[in-house]
């Protein structure tokens, strides 16, 4: 089984970035069923939207993304981190969580799904 199918929040803050994601997503097969740019809005997604996986920038204007990473983390729910300032930022807690640069590669980031999802790249 692949990432077909698969239904994403993607949080990201800046626009461009997210229309770019989210066509990634459908070339890959992939349905974005949520989008939120704000930490606030990321919350509430997390907490009312049906996804299978989280697409989470480290940065959302100057705010962090990890209290949405923990919230995930606690309902069990899969994500890959998205930074553009390399493979730092996601701190110890969440070393384990897979990772893809900006700008992105639609390669890495389907790999970077699938190991979120567990399984192979």
């Amino acid at each position: 089984m692949g990432i077909e199918g698969t239904r994403v929040l993607l949080v990201e803050d800046e626009a461009i970035i997210a229309m770019t994601v989210e066509d990634m997503l459908e070339a890959l097969g992939c349905e974005t069923v949520a989008t939120a740019a704000t930490l606030n809005e990321a919350l509430a997604a997390a907490e009312t939207a049906s996804f299978d996986l989280a697409l989470l920038d480290i940065n959302l204007n100057g705010t962090e993304s990890l209290p949405v990473a923990a919230r995930l983390r606690a309902l069990g729910l899969p994500f890959v981190f998205t930074t553009g300032y390399g493979p730092t930022g996601s701190g110890p807690e969440f070393a384990d969580a897979p990772l893809v640069t900006k700008p992105y590669d639609m390669s890495d980031l389907a790999a970077a799904i699938a190991v979120a999802l567990n399984q192979q790249p």
